[in-house]
């Protein structure tokens, strides 16, 4: 592969194996710093369209693969690759367009869930972002989109009205549910997988509800299975507008001696009621008020703004950690779940680790839907979240991590491709999809990239 060539028709940085800065280039950006042996042979950081097809037909005329990053918080880093070339849309970060009164906004794939919200709360609206205030929007829609206010907004994609993007064939085009759709419902759900560069989305907004409130409680560690148990039968009672999840933390500061001989951990659940009146969140929130084991303390329906739940969410995923992840779906109790982890827990081996399931409220769980290639749904979601600072503990975070998965195994129903380990546990990708989709997905990459320029699900994985 001639890099001279490649970057006599890229306006944007083209960085080779061996220049001074090409380990920035392709470590630089990633969010888990439990970083892999895989480099690919060049870096397109794109300026703009026109370098990301001329980079793909570049690949294509000489025989050369390519994968893409877009925010690079895909925990397991699909994005590097053994060889080919690697083009990062990293400079693709504007809002194009907001059309409040018809409610739609145009944005470019590196926007962040956190920058999508601020700049729509000027205007009234929201969108159905994802919780993490870093991640971007290319992987969270590629990914399917768990959104918050999922039971009332439904997934992310489910907001999305078309896409723009570059096909293997170096074509610049636009695809939505009746223009070019193979496209379209492929990049709803399909992952890291998906056989195009998507350069812009369009998003179709909502109001932005005007009484946010949450609520959050801490209870002892023994007693999370009694209350994972209590969750799993009032969720379906509850008001859709609840986002409910239950959580395995470290203690707060004012709880610490309460946790010391648990290791620090605390069970804490938190609810957040998407409502347009103080006394219509406060009513959908009221039936937490009645748990059956007496929590170590708590707060009631307080008022919060997409900044609040943007920082609570970010203070659980801690940048610049080693991280191993596991999410996963289930129709088990998570009080069965809970009782089944509860001996693993006071082991952790860090004190930054999370356990989390966030339980569907409402009596109607967001089924799959046949029109994107997202398929996995069930009553309840999460997994172990295992983050760690120092490479010495490698190994014991590891192996925690893997007698955590090990013993939730048994209670899966699939996986959701973005925040699972499938490059060391390949399986993962194809049980993050019904088998009809996963035939469906096959069928229109043969289709679409017969020649195999973008990597697929699995090669360029393996350990040299």
């Amino acid at each position: 592969m001639n890099i001279d060539s490649l970057k006599q028709v890229c306006r944007g940085p083209v960085i080779a194996a061996g220049d001074a800065d090409f380990a920035e280039a392709i470590h630089g950006n990633l969010w888990n710093r439990l970083i892999p042996d895989r480099a690919p042979d060049a870096v397109v950081k794109a300026a703009d369209e026109d370098d990301i097809i001329a980079a793909v037909r570049f690949a294509r005329a000489n025989g050369v693969k390519v994968v893409v990053r877009g925010g690079g918080h895909n925990w397991c880093q699909p994005s590097l690759r053994h060889g080919g070339i690697l083009i990062d849309l990293q400079k693709l970060t504007k809002v194009l367009s907001i059309d409040a009164e018809n409610r739609r906004a145009v944005i470019q794939p590196i926007i962040s869930n956190r920058d999508i919200q601020k700049a729509l709360k000027p205007f009234g609206l929201a969108f159905p972002t994802g919780h993490c205030p870093q991640v971007k929007a290319s992987g969270y829609f590629l990914g399917g989109g768990m959104a918050w206010n999922p039971t009332v907004w439904g997934l992310g994609v489910e907001s999305l009205e078309a896409i723009e993007l570059v096909t293997a064939q170096g074509e610049l085009i636009k695809s939505s549910a009746t223009e070019n759709p193979d496209f379209f419902w492929a990049a709803r759900g399909a992952g890291y997988g998906f056989f195009g560069i998507i350069t812009k989305y369009y998003l179709k907004l909502h109001p932005l509800p005007k009484a946010i409130h949450g609520s959050t409680y801490y209870h002892r560690l023994e007693d999370a299975p009694a209350i994972g148990a209590w969750l799993g039968e009032l969720a379906p009672t509850m008001a859709p507008s609840v986002e409910l999840s239950q959580f395995i933390v470290k203690a707060p500061t004012e709880l610490k001696d309460t946790a010391s001989g648990q290791n620090g951990w605390l069970c804490m659940v938190t609810a957040s009621a998407f409502e347009d009146t103080r006394d219509a969140a406060e009513a959908a929130l009221r039936p937490l008020e009645k748990p059956p084991v007496r929590p170590l303390s708590k707060s009631f329906a307080t008022p919060l703004d997409f900044e609040q739940l943007f920082d609570a969410s970010g203070s659980l995923f801690i940048e610049g950690a080693r991280c191993r992840v596991e999410a996963t779906y289930s129709n088990h109790s998570p009080g069965e779940m809970m009782q089944a982890v509860l001996p693993l827990l006071p082991k952790a081996p860090s004190a930054s680790s999370v356990f989390l399931f966030t339980i569907f409220c409402g009596p109607n769980i967001p089924a799959p839907r046949k029109d994107m290639a997202r398929s996995m749904s069930a009553k309840v979601y999460g997994g172990p979240w295992t983050m760690w600072q120092e490479a010495k503990d490698d190994q014991a975070n590891t192996d925690w991590h893997q007698a955590m998965i090990t013993t939730l195994r048994p209670y899966n129903v699939g996986y959701y491709i973005s925040e699972s380990n499938s490059v060391e546990r390949p399986a993962s990708v194809v049980e993050s999809f019904t088998a009809e989709k996963w035939q469906k997905l096959s069928d229109l990459r043969e289709k679409h990239d017969p020649d195999r320029v973008f990597f697929g699900y699995f090669d360029g994985l393996a350990d040299k």
